[in-house]
């Protein structure tokens, strides 16, 4: 397992729902491409409403039901292992918005492989 605290870089990439890479889900691809070179963590979010460099409005609401609402993954590691990564993300963001933000990782825990547990289970109450 990966171990991560004090500074990190964190990147968040914004494209649209329906981007895809090779008839996959860009977002998808990114996040696989993301495990695999061994970044601490990747997650998508799905938006519910956004407009990016087009100027065009993308809502979830129902009377003008968007089939490409914003999608925004967000990556942390070591600046290190994040930068060796952005070529990748040069690669495969044709259309969209690719920050960087230092950040200070405070915890980061996982569950044991073996038991399934946090690191936080088991541990005595004080």
């Amino acid at each position: 397992m990966t171990r991560l605290t004090g500074g990190a870089l964190r990147v968040t990439i914004f494209i649209g729902e329906s981007d895809v890479w090779h008839h996959r889900p860009l977002y998808t691809e990114i996040v696989h491409r993301a495990h695999a070179a061994g970044l601490a963590g990747a997650s998508v979010f799905r938006g519910i409403e956004g407009f990016g460099a087009s100027s065009l409005i993308h809502t979830s609401r129902l009377l003008s039901l968007s089939e490409d609402l914003p999608v925004a993954i967000v990556l942390v590691d070591t600046e290190e292992r994040v930068r060796a990564f952005l070529p990748q993300l040069d690669e495969l963001v044709g259309e969209g918005l690719v920050i960087l933000d230092d950040c200070e990782v405070v915890r980061y825990t996982g569950r044991d492989a073996e038991s399934g547990k946090t690191g936080r289970e088991g541990k005595e109450q004080l």
